[in-house]
Parts: structure tokens; sequence; C-alpha cells
């Protein structure tokens, strides 16, 4: 009597399994019945100020995930995300309100033209790396920062710029449930795209850069060109999100796009998880939903007698809170929400069994 075993458990025979975004049909089903969910329960299960959230949610993800790709997976320390997400803005801003440019050409060529920008300011980690690439990028920043402020010819300067109405092929995009179903066609696309970029050789190539550098040219890597591509990658992520943003508040000032902005991107993807798509997701919803929550808090004591006092000391008690989040996360759960959830997917997976 022959026995036929079979195999017991989930195995990978081939490189490219081992590739696979998905590693079961059931994952495909899951991710299926979620993006169902996202754009045909969501949209009518929410009223206007929590579609607001959601869009900011979406918006900052795609910003969070370029950053990702050059901190998590590059390991290039950069501080300058949140002027970079500003490049984005003020491109789509000038096109849409100057040239008279569609919706959607202004918001690419918005990531375009950041794009550019993160090139340039990648150029010194050729022979910068750590702390002094930081700097390099910070310097960044500011940069931008008084570009926004003092070119008022280009710009508008504190003024801003007033955009015109979105539309696409003809239909004006207004309300929040309208500009929800754009921004997370762009975030499910912009998604699905870096999970993609990390599973290639590119992928591969900044990860190894990220490990040793060092290692990395001796196995024929041109190092500094993928410094680059990275940088590029996630300058063109963070301008397409800020020219998103733009268009759907409709005007830009100077004032978001400060250091602080900057800070907010590195505390989503440290608290997601660092090398993590997914994570950039948990932190760029973790923050923003931090955000508003303090802005209510605050709105709240301000209507409460005797209690305004108290109001006006938490707006600015935020990065406060941003940095003690942080802190935490690196102490107790150094590999963000993503491990946790990573944690949590292990034991659905083993329930009921222990082992």
């Amino acid at each position: 009597m022959k026995l036929r075993l079979r195999p017991c458990g989930n195995f990978k025979e081939r490189y490219i399994e081992e590739l696979a975004i998905f590693e079961t049909d059931f994952g495909r089903l899951w991710t299926l019945i979620g993006i169902v969910i996202l754009f045909f329960v969501i949209p009518f299960l929410f009223g206007s100020y929590g579609l607001y959230v959601l869009n900011h949610i979406g918006i900052y993800a795609i910003a969070a995930v370029g950053l990702n790709i050059l901190i998590g997976f590059t390991g290039q320390i950069s501080l300058g995300h949140g002027a970079f997400f500003g490049v984005g803005a003020y491109t789509a801003a000038i096109l849409m309100a100057k040239l008279g440019v569609p919706f959607i050409p202004a918001v690419i060529l918005g990531g375009i033209m950041t794009s550019i920008i993160g090139l340039i300011f990648g150029i010194p980690s050729s022979r910068l790396k750590h702390l002094y690439l930081t700097i390099s990028t910070l310097a960044g920043q500011f940069i931008l920062e008084y570009i926004f402020v003092h070119w008022k010819s280009l710009t508008g300067g504190t003024e801003g710029i007033i955009l015109p109405k979105s539309t696409i092929l003809g239909y004006t995009l207004k309300g929040d449930r309208t500009f929800f179903y754009v921004i997370f066609m762009c975030f499910v696309l912009f998604l699905w795209i870096a999970k993609n970029i990390v599973r290639t050789r590119f992928g591969r190539a900044f990860i190894a850069i990220r490990d040793n550098d060092q290692a990395a040219e001796g196995m024929g890597i041109p190092v500094f060109r993928y410094k680059l591509l990275s940088f590029g990658i996630s300058s063109f992520y963070a301008g397409f999100a800020g020219a998103l943003w733009a268009a759907y508040t409709g005007s830009i000032t100077p004032e978001p796009f400060t250091f602080t902005l900057s800070i907010e991107f590195i505390a989503m993807i440290i608290i997601g998880g660092l090398g993590s798509i997914t994570g950039s997701v948990f932190g760029a919803t973790f923050i923003t939903l931090i955000n508003e929550l303090l802005s209510q808090l605050a709105a709240y004591l301000m209507n409460l007698k005797g209690l305004a006092g108290v109001a006006m000391t938490i707006a600015p008690l935020r990065e406060f809170f941003f940095g003690l989040i942080i802190v935490l996360f690196l102490i107790f759960e150094p590999k963000g929400i993503a491990e946790v959830w990573r944690i949590v997917k292990s034991s659905f997976r083993l329930w009921p069994f222990s082992y």
C-alpha cells in the first residue's frame, strides 16, 4: 500500500514565488474585498468631515510611501520631504492657475518637477552619508521654504495662490466624495507601484545599499546612480501627493510646507515601520488622526469657559506629542505598527493552535 504524501504548509520552490506580492489566493481575495469596501462602502458610510480626514490620510500616505522608499529601503535620511511636498503643490497650482493646465497633467508635472528638484538635492549623497546627508537635506528644506515665501512673482508669497476648479474630461471635481475616488485611485496605484519597485532588481539594490553600501558597490551595484534614483522616486511621490493636496484644498500658502511637516513625515514612517510599504499607510493614518484629535480637543476646550488658556497650550505641544510617540515606539516596538500587524496576522493564521 503506497502512501501519498502531500506538502503541509506554504512552501516556495521558485524565486518568483518568493517575490510574489500575495502568497496565497486567500490574500488576493481579501485584497479584492478591501478594494470593494474602499470604493463602494466607505464613501457612503462617512460624512463630509470623515471623508475630509480620509482624503488627507490618502494624500499623506502617498508621500509617506515615497519617503519610506528613500529612508526605509535605501537608508538615505532626508529632512526635506515637507518642502518637496510643497514643490509639487506649487507646481500644480502655478500650472493650473496661471497657465490653465488641466488637473491631470498639472498633477503629473508637479511630481516630475519635484523629482527633478529631488535629484538635485540628492547629488550630495555621492559624497555625504548619515548625519552630513541629513544636514544637506535640511538645508534644502530651508532653501525651498525661502523660495516659497520670497519669490512672490511666482508663488504669490504669503498671499499664496487660489486654484481653479479641477476637472477631468469636462467633469468638475467638487465635494469630498468626488475627490475621495480620485485620491484613493491614485493611492492604490502608487501603492501597487511601490510594492513592485521593491520586488525588482532596483528594490534589491536599494536594500543592499541600505545594509552596506561598500559591499553593494563590491557586488557591482552603481551605488550613486541608485541613490539618485531613490531620491527621484521619493520626490516624485511627495510632489504628486502635494499636487493632489493643492487641487483638493483649492488654495495654498507657504505655511504648511515647513520643517514641521517634514518631521511629521519622518514620524509616519518610524511609527508605521521603516522598510514597510504597508507601515507607511499605518503611520500616515496614525499621525493624521492624532493631528485631528488634538485640533478637535483644542477647539472643544476653546468653547469651555476658563479653559481657553489650556486650549492655547495644546496646539504648540503637537511636536512634543510626536516626539514622545516616536520615542515610545522606538523603545517598545522599534519595527512600528507594521510589526504589530504582522504578529496579529500570524496569530490568526495559527489560531486555534499556539504552535
